[in-house]
């Protein structure tokens, strides 16, 4: 399930491009499919590195490309390993909503990404995470799950405040909004629910599949109720706001 859109990116082989919070590595695979890129993954949770390591293998082993190169790393996205200016593309995917220290973790992204390249944030959107949050009290309190529903323009104001241009907005996964308000309207743990159950399986089908037709409707979906909302942004060569 690929929320970001790397053809906007325009990446030409070669390039740098860090996935943080990368969870099983969705982004991270899609990022190494780009010939001759070096690929940084980074997530705090062991598991999930570890299925992006048999994601990123498979990837290795039979879509055999012009030799890129991936890394799996366990930095916190607080207070990343990586030097100033290290990165051609940065991509935060459905990862700030999880954090208390946004703040913190926006400026760390902004801080190793290159001046005049590309910093790619989702998050839910927030009409559809509303209903989440209005159906079920677990969707929000649970220990690592949401803990604000975020206004795209108010997040696209936070990160001009730090210097970046905002130059692209797009909405996804249309589809997946209402498998969401159905989990937490019968309970987030009832997975095996008959209608949760059919829901998850068309979805995984959809994914390996990717029939003409779903994909279409989903895109007719995604500006009206898509579940994330993907907000593109550009590093100035200058990237401090009393510069600007």
């Amino acid at each position: 399930m690929i929320t970001v859109d790397f053809q906007s990116l325009a990446l030409a082989g070669g390039r740098t491009v860090l996935d943080i919070g990368c969870g099983s590595g969705r982004h991270t695979a899609a990022a190494y499919d780009l010939d001759k890129s070096l690929v940084v993954g980074a997530d705090t949770n062991l598991h999930d590195l570890g299925q992006a390591r048999t994601k990123l293998c498979w990837h290795q082993d039979f879509r055999p490309h012009d030799k890129g190169r991936w890394s799996l790393t366990g930095a916190d996205i607080t207070f990343l390993p990586f030097r100033d200016d290290s990165f051609d593309a940065v991509i935060c995917a459905e990862v700030l909503e999880h954090l208390h220290g946004h703040g913190q973790a926006i400026r760390e992204c902004i801080r190793v990404l290159k001046p005049g390249r590309h910093l790619v944030i989702s998050v839910p959107r927030r009409w559809p995470e509303t209903i989440c949050w209005a159906l079920s009290r677990r969707y929000r309190t649970t220990p690592g799950g949401h803990v604000r529903i975020y206004h795209a323009r108010g997040l696209i104001r936070r990160l001009k405040a730090e210097g970046m241009i905002h130059w692209q907005t797009h909405y996804a996964h249309g589809l997946h909004a209402p498998f969401w308000w159905l989990k937490c309207l019968v309970g987030l743990e009832r997975e095996q629910f008959p209608p949760v159950a059919w829901y998850h399986r068309f979805l995984t089908w959809d994914l390996m599949a990717k029939p003409r037709s779903t994909r279409l409707l989903e895109a007719a979906l995604n500006p009206i109720m898509g579940k994330s909302v993907v907000l593109y942004f550009h590093k100035p060569w200058s990237s401090n706001p009393d510069n600007r």
